[in-house]
């Protein structure tokens, strides 16, 4: 028999049995829609966060603390603002310098509360720093006021949105807290990292946010050095002025290129861990096929002992519950990478998320495998059947 008559029988086996073939595929569609969706998120996480990053800048270091990035490093954390003092006399003519103290903080303004928004204790010179920030409305603070710590703020577009819409906050007040602080500017959007609202935040001076708060340490030390040709140079002051008082697993030193690097890596492990899990399904899935291409051997026992009692050969057989077994796994496959792609995209809409063709590509060739896999052993019995004893079965 050839190909197409085989796929025929195939396909009428296939029909002829719908509800059973449907389970069967389920499996692997969930398989692979895991898949797709899960290394979509993986990839477009590493590509956001890529892109935020390389915005930043080719000359821009950040002072963390601690030996590497981590909770431990958090715990551990011994930079201080005197710190980023240091940092900023000795760089003057090189480089820019800018601390971050960061706080969660309920926002009020009038009747209207925000218990999830950030505070960021900066410097002046943050957004010469940090060129991501822009300006919309008003002025960053001044030097003047930084080193005064005065009470003024700049907020984010989500703030603005949520206690002032449709109407300019410039000069008025609003509580960070349990202090009140006056509305200096207002920056251009920032969006989301990894479903965190960029924009819902507030920055204040540095000196004002370690009064209200009672700390000295920092987040980490922002530092743009005037060109990218004095990176070198930047860094090795950072380590002579810290090394002071400091050890080498006090702090740590990254570049926008070498954080770049590190986050790449841990998103391709983290997509891979991701796929790995769904691929996890995906076998379950398989599974299922072969179980359900064995009962449907047993079942039509007395059809491949007819068939083969009227010539059909072992190889007939063999092929056709192959190609039983392959179908109902590319079918599932297919359906499952449509239905990933289309939420992968609604996901792309509300978070971040991209289809890759290596996913898409590496989910439909794991689906066509598991249907030659699985279906083997149900189609190698079914064509080893005696034909005498089969017409016997009942």
């Amino acid at each position: 028999m050839n190909i197409e008559e085989l796929l025929t029988l195939s396909l009428k086996a296939i029909w002829g049995n719908k509800l059973r073939s449907f389970l069967t595929t389920l499996g692997i569609t969930i398989g692979v829609f895991a898949i797709i969706v899960l290394v979509s998120i993986g990839s477009g996480l590493q590509s956001y966060i890529t892109n935020e990053i390389s915005s930043l800048g080719s000359n821009v270091i950040f002072v963390m603390p601690g030996s590497s990035v981590g909770i431990g490093s958090i715990l551990s954390n011994k930079l201080t603002l005197q710190d980023s003092k240091d940092l900023e006399r000795r760089m003057i003519s090189t480089a820019k310098v800018s601390p971050e103290i960061r706080q969660v903080e309920i926002f009020k303004y009038k009747n209207i509360k925000d218990k999830g928004a950030f505070v960021l204790g900066v410097s002046s010179e943050y957004p010469q720093v940090v060129q991501v920030v822009k300006m919309a409305e008003g002025n960053f603070f001044s030097s003047g006021q930084e080193s005064a710590g005065a009470n003024v703020v700049v907020i984010g577009q989500t703030v603005k949105t949520k206690f002032f819409n449709g109407t300019t906050p410039l000069g008025k007040r609003i509580f960070l807290g349990t202090k009140l602080y006056t509305i200096v500017g207002v920056i251009d959007k920032l969006g989301s990292v990894a479903g965190i609202d960029e924009d819902n935040s507030a920055f204040i001076p540095v000196e004002a946010a370690s009064a209200q708060y009672g700390i000295n340490s920092v987040a980490r030390i922002d530092i743009a050095a005037d060109s990218p040709d004095l990176l070198p140079i930047v860094t090795r002051q950072i380590n002579q002025t810290l090394l002071k008082t400091l050890t080498t697993d006090d702090f740590s030193i990254e570049t926008a290129d070498s954080l770049e690097s590190t986050i790449s890596d841990i998103t391709n492990v983290l997509s891979l861990a991701l796929g790995g899990i769904a691929g996890i399904s995906l076998l379950v899935g398989g599974i299922g096929v072969a179980n359900i291409m064995l009962v449907s051997v047993t079942e039509r026992t007395r059809e491949i002992g007819l068939r083969k009692a009227l010539g059909a050969k072992r190889g007939d057989i063999l092929k056709q519950f192959l190609i039983e077994a392959v179908v109902l796994s590319v079918t599932g496959g297919i359906v499952g990478i449509a239905l990933g792609m289309l939420v992968s995209v609604v996901i792309a809409i509300l978070l971040v998320s991209t289809v890759t063709l290596w996913s898409v590509a590496l989910a439909f060739g794991f689906s066509v495998a598991i249907g030659i896999i699985f279906g083997m052993a149900p189609a190698i019995r079914a064509s080893k059947l005696s034909p005498i004893d089969a017409l016997r079965y009942e």
